[in-house]
């Protein structure tokens, strides 16, 4: 483990001036003193119906909690339940998942909001990751610990290991250090993954009487972890942002040089949604998703194919040059690279030795093997990532593409049918570069605010719960800060699709694709055309920190209309105005309407209920 971790460090003058930047927090955790408002909604539920008896089985002590609303110092309200009384409490701070820009400012605002309520409580970090809490290596956060890693990217302040908290022995070590630390709360930091096995950590704890209670907080650079009370992940600003420039550059070489096909992957795992967001920033003249592939079942030489056609078009016009945006979790979209994957990942799991695996392959899987590139065929066979799944960032698949691409455009010239110049390709993989720059302003405030809301979660005693901000598009006054249990998250994973797919396996919450009725998609999907064959480039240039565009948000962010919060809230608002008019009393007349007006809501929502048809949960592809 690092012996540098956590130790203050020497900041570069730009380093010095970002430490200097003071998040904002909305007007519901501007707090005098100790005193909290909160409203308890109503009971949760799981977002597919057919899940929810699974998970209910599954999480008894923590499944059905109550959405919390944070509320504003003048909110009215009768059911609002004010907290001030604040003994000294003693909470954890954990990194579980991979580094994220932004990660320092959920300890920063932990940190605040803990002294801001008792200048007796301590914030305890795990050095070393999740590692570190099953080996009880902490280090207390002190303002002097922070000073130096406010605003900073990386997770250098604690560092990280293993993206788990899952198996019998892990679960047992973390309960006996946050029991040894005589913690009253341990907070995770990460995607997923993390946060999926924070809600069985949370289940678990109570089931023992563990007084330890688990908060979860959405980092992770992926954007996955998006669902209706989750819009967006900390960090995932910041490494669009970064990319978005990386791609703008290659874009003007390419145009400036005129003879290089850029092939670029982009980070972001079993979703693309770091690819969408980038090609809205920068205007790549191609854009493969791997949510389209999965929806049009496109084989490997069907993509290939449509990219040469792409590269005819261009050619056409006497342009030899473009840039091709792919996410890494593309090769995995492919149904026959998918197919041979899962055959590995089996044998795998049957201790089949790695150099065994080629020749104990279906007759198909085997033949598909030999067919690609020696360099992917040994990026397959390695070693599984925490999650039983394939490697997808060492997987060269912008390489494969490339390779595959100049293969069929020497064919296409050779029969006759392409007459331009040679295919020549220049490839790139932009993940690891950005995961550890500076935060932008906003993954700045976003973390922060999560940091405090994570706090008032444990102040309220409340277990197995997610810190959540809605309406981010808008100004951070106007965010809606909220405590939503976990096992809202959740659902099962279906490996059939259609009304009569059985849900199969345990309740997790899963990354969430891309939404291809959603209206991001649908603005690239216009633009398409024009992005092909236009080089309709856009320079977004380097991450600003003040002045004009510092404030800017991700674009698919601002597009969509995602203010779950804020939607509840207008409904509540009808349902107490129904009320109001429908008080014994009223005219029969009036009563025969609402029933009448009810029973076709009813059946509406009846039907819109019904189960998902999706393979990954939120949005169902027909």
């Amino acid at each position: 483990m690092n012996a540098d971790l956590g130790t203050t460090r020497e900041l570069t003058g730009l380093q010095q001036r970002r430490a200097l930047y003071q998040p904002e927090l909305p007007l519901c955790l501007q707090t005098q003193g100790t005193r909290i408002r909160m409203d308890f909604g109503d009971s949760t539920t799981t977002i597919d119906p057919k899940c929810t008896n699974i998970v209910a089985r599954a999480f008894p002590h923590t499944f059905g909690q109550k959405l919390v609303h944070f509320l504003d110092p003048n909110t009215v309200t009768h059911d609002a339940q004010v907290n001030e009384e604040r003994p000294p409490i003693r909470v954890g701070v954990v990194f579980s998942g991979r580094q994220s820009p932004g990660g320092h400012n959920v300890i920063w605002g932990i940190y605040d909001a803990m002294k801001a309520q008792n200048p007796q409580n301590i914030v305890i970090g795990f050095v070393g990751g999740t590692e570190g809490l099953f080996e009880n290596k902490t280090l207390e956060i002190t303002e002097d610990v922070l000073s130096s890693y406010k605003n900073q990217g990386g997770f250098d302040l604690l560092g990280r290991t293993i993206d788990q908290i899952r198996t019998t022995e892990q679960v047992n070590a973390a309960m006996s250090t946050c029991c040894h630390l005589n913690l009253d709360g341990l907070i995770i930091i990460g995607g997923v993954i993390s946060n999926s096995d924070a809600a069985q950590l949370a289940e678990t704890f109570a089931e023992n009487n563990c007084r330890t209670k688990i908060v979860g907080v959405p980092v992770t650079i992926n954007g996955d972890l998006r669902n209706q009370f989750v819009e967006t992940t900390v960090g995932f600003d910041t490494v669009c942002k970064v990319s978005s420039q990386l791609i703008s550059n290659v874009c003007l070489d390419a145009i400036s040089a005129g003879k290089y096909y850029y092939f670029v992957r982009l980070m972001g795992r079993k979703a693309s949604h770091v690819t969408l967001e980038c090609a809205l920033q920068s205007h790549p003249n191609m854009v493969i998703l791997a949510e389209e592939v999965a929806l049009s079942k496109l084989t490997l030489m069907e993509i290939i194919n449509k990219i040469c056609d792409g590269v005819e078009a261009r050619a056409a016009q006497g342009k030899y040059h473009g840039v091709l945006l792919i996410p890494e979790g593309l090769i995995e979209s492919i149904p026959e690279m998918y197919a041979l994957i899962q055959e590995i990942n089996i044998l795998y799991n049957n201790n089949v030795p790695k150099d065994n695996i080629p020749s104990e392959l279906s007759p198909w899987a085997a033949a598909l093997f030999k067919f690609l590139p020696p360099f992917i065929r040994t990026e397959l066979l390695l070693h599984q990532e925490s999650d039983n799944s394939a490697q997808l960032s060492q997987i060269d698949t912008e390489h494969l593409l490339a390779h595959l691409v100049e293969a069929e455009m020497n064919k296409r010239r050779k029969e006759g049918t392409y007459k331009g110049r040679k295919f020549s390709s220049v490839c790139h993989f932009f993940g690891f570069q950005a995961r550890g720059s500076l935060p932008s302003n906003f993954d700045c405030d976003y973390a922060y605010v999560l940091g405090h809301i994570s706090v008032r979660i444990l102040a309220a005693g409340l277990n197995g719960y997610m810190a959540t901000v809605t309406n981010l598009k808008d100004s951070i006054n106007k965010w809606r800060c909220a405590a939503v249990p976990l096992t809202a998250m959740m659902s099962v994973r279906r490996h059939l699709r259609g009304p009569g797919a059985v849900p199969i396996g345990k309740p997790a919450i899963h990354p969430s694709p891309i939404d291809l009725k959603g209206e991001s998609y649908a603005v690239l999907r216009e633009k398409a055309s024009s992005f092909l064959l236009d080089d309709f480039y856009r320079t977004p240039g380097g991450i600003q920190f003040e002045g004009p565009g510092a404030d800017a948000k991700p674009i698919t962010l601002t597009i969509e209309d995602q203010d779950y919060l804020g939607d509840i809230k207008i409904l509540q608002d009808y349902i107490d105005k129904v009320r109001k008019i429908l008080k014994p009393g009223c005219s029969r007349e009036v009563l025969k309407a609402a029933i009448s007006s009810m029973a076709s809501v009813n059946d509406v929502l009846r039907a819109m209920s019904g189960p998902l048809s999706a393979e990954l949960p939120l949005y169902h592809f027909s």
